[in-house]
């Protein structure tokens, strides 16, 4: 397979830069997400590794190889769409096989590559049936069967699983995972969707703005965000943003409530500091229905605006300080709007983030 190096790499349209000169290793068989919310250059990133894209600056290499003027036919990549892109008038068989044919390899290759990609995917039942008699799975099962059967050194996946249903999603990030481990090759893959990115990666990269805020296994980005932005994109919901100040040894909020200060924080903070805690939905919950009582924690008084059953947990809205602040209720109990709640926040989870900057005190 590839590792795949970017160095410096820059994309401009016209004087708009979209990529900021972005440093990147993907390791051997390693299985890279690239996420971020719209707009911030991770589809464009993948299309320059493709070839689809060409680059303003910088250096893209595969295998060790330069490809900054290679074609995407010379790169020996292969790239899943999020639209599949399936020839309608072409059975599965014929799909799978088609780049092959056109490569110019021999029915014999073709067909042994075609039954080992639809062994490997399970398409074997329908290899004769046309796009249109396939569900929304089957036919991305399909485009990724066609850039199986090339044997590439990498490939790409551009948000393959956004036309799907809840269901699908979650049923094709299984399948995208046991690929990974059959086939064992080197995935970059772009998404939007945090979940995907968890659930997938070896490696997470967040991306903002076209620049790379953070690059990291998926539980370090979770346990360990870079700064507020990554804290609030990675994790459904998100963090809780509290802005507050070093006051008496104490975060004091805006309407004056009190929180204690982590212990491991005490000396990365000055008195008037302003700040911002961040700390879980997961990390706050009332007393007796949190996940972990254990631990260095304080209590904060909450009242319910909504409460949200969700089976065995109930989320919880409430304002604190004039900001939303999530909470979690684990086991059976009904809530009420207007109900005042005492939780417990978790400290021993918590983070402190520069207001001013927004970088994680505890980022090295």
């Amino acid at each position: 397979m590839a590792e795949i190096s970017l160095k410096q790499v820059v994309k401009n349209y016209g004087r708009t830069p979209v990529v900021h000169g972005i440093d990147l290793e993907i390791a051997d068989n390693e299985f890279v997400v690239l996420v971020g919310p719209s707009g911030c250059g991770k589809s464009t990133t993948l299309r320059m590794i493709a070839g689809l894209e060409d680059i303003s600056d910088g250096e893209i290499r595969i295998r060790g190889r330069l490809v900054n003027d290679l074609p995407p036919r010379k790169r020996n990549i292969s790239m899943v769409f999020q639209n599949y892109a399936l020839y309608p008038h072409m059975s599965v068989r014929d799909n799978l096989g088609f780049g092959l044919k056109i490569a110019g390899q021999s029915k014999k290759v073709v067909a042994e590559r075609v039954d080992e990609a639809a062994g490997i995917l399970g398409l074997s039942e329908l290899l004769d049936r046309l796009p249109a008699e396939l569900s929304g799975g089957q036919r991305q099962r399909v485009a990724m069967g066609r850039a199986i059967v090339r044997h590439p050194d990498a490939f790409l996946f551009d948000e393959p699983l956004s036309n799907l249903d809840a269901k699908l999603r979650g049923q094709m990030r299984a399948e995208i995972k046991k690929l990974h481990q059959k086939v064992a090759s080197t995935i970059v893959y772009v998404t939007h969707d945090q979940i995907e990115a968890m659930t997938l990666a070896d490696r997470i990269v967040v991306m903002r703005d076209g620049h790379i805020d953070q690059v990291g296994t998926p539980m370090e980005v979770f346990n360990h965000p870079a700064n507020t932005f990554v804290a609030a994109f990675i994790g459904s919901p998100p963090m809780n943003q509290l802005p507050a100040t070093l006051d008496d040894g104490r975060l004091r909020l805006g309407d004056g409530t009190a929180i204690a200060l982590p212990t491991r924080l005490r000396e990365r903070v000055r008195a008037g500091q302003k700040l911002i805690l961040g700390v879980r939905p997961d990390d706050i919950s009332p007393e007796g229905h949190g996940l972990l009582e254990e631990g260095e924690h304080d209590t904060i008084d909450l009242e319910v605006d909504i409460a949200e059953p969700l089976g065995m947990e109930s989320l919880i809205y409430s304002r604190l300080a004039g900001q939303e602040v999530l909470a979690k209720l684990y086991g059976p109990r009904l809530l009420s709007p207007g109900e005042r709640l005492t939780c417990r926040v978790a400290l021993t989870r918590a983070h402190l983030f520069d207001a001013d900057t927004g970088r994680n005190l505890e980022a090295d």
